[in-house]
């Protein structure tokens, strides 16, 4: 089986690509099935019906997903492909320690509608790593350290999550280059044994067959982050 489980389409403020164009790329390309995993980050965007809020690029508020129209839209998808492609429903989770309780209103708020979620980190200290702002002013252990840190404090305090998401994406926007994995080995594996003990899938959110594969430069160390499972509607 073909599936790919970390979708985004425009309804992320960082895509523009059409719902539809998605589910029929994924039918010519193959796959059986796709998830979708639009951004949720709290912290440094409002919700969709705070566009006030908002900071403004290129003409436009950026916010959190729609949930009331995205919801909708996955499901009449989901049907309207059924026959050629299985469409599930999800969100990435753009966790801080401190945004926790906003990620569990909507989990709880949005349960029977959503079948995966991806924990992830791309922001400390409301400081995204893509702009560069939270590594400036920062050495580059000092910023890695804070990143992967940062993960290991939500994934001990926050289990309502189905797979942790590119765990090493400082990486992408490092100005320094590459940081020695070595220096990171220990907290990455602190990460790991976590997500591994909470089963890396959440007991709330329905998953009904899925693959999540994580990968990184030394397997051998981290072979067993590669996790299959099968759960129950």
């Amino acid at each position: 089986m073909l599936a790919g489980f970390h979708a985004h389409s425009a309804f992320s403020d960082d895509s523009t690509y059409p719902l539809d164009e998605v589910c029929r790329d994924a039918i010519m390309r193959n796959l059986d099935e796709i998830c979708f995993t639009e951004h949720v980050d709290y912290g440094v965007k409002p919700d969709f019906d705070h566009p006030e809020l908002a900071r403004i690029e290129e003409g436009k508020p950026v916010t959190n997903v729609d949930y009331e129209r995205y919801f909708p839209a996955v499901a009449d998808a989901r049907e309207r492909y059924a026959a050629e492609l299985t469409v599930r429903c999800g969100l990435e989770f753009d966790i801080q320690r401190h945004t926790i309780p906003q990620f569990e209103a909507v989990r709880k708020r949005w349960e029977q509608d959503l079948d995966f979620i991806i924990l992830s980190i791309h922001q400390v200290d409301d400081q995204e790593f893509w702009t560069g702002d939270f590594q400036r002013g920062h050495s580059q252990q000092e910023y890695n350290d804070a990143h992967y840190e940062a993960m290991l404090d939500v994934v001990e305090a926050y289990q309502g999550y189905s797979v942790l998401g590119h765990l090493d994406l400082i990486k992408r926007y490092d100005p320094a280059g590459v940081y020695p994995f070595a220096k990171s080995r220990d907290v990455i594996a602190a990460i790991l044994e976590h997500a591994i003990a909470d089963g890396w899938a959440s007991r709330s959110t329905r998953h009904r067959s899925a693959t999540a594969f994580m990968t990184f430069s030394h397997p051998r160390r981290f072979s067993s982050s590669i996790a299959t499972w099968e759960a129950a509607s």
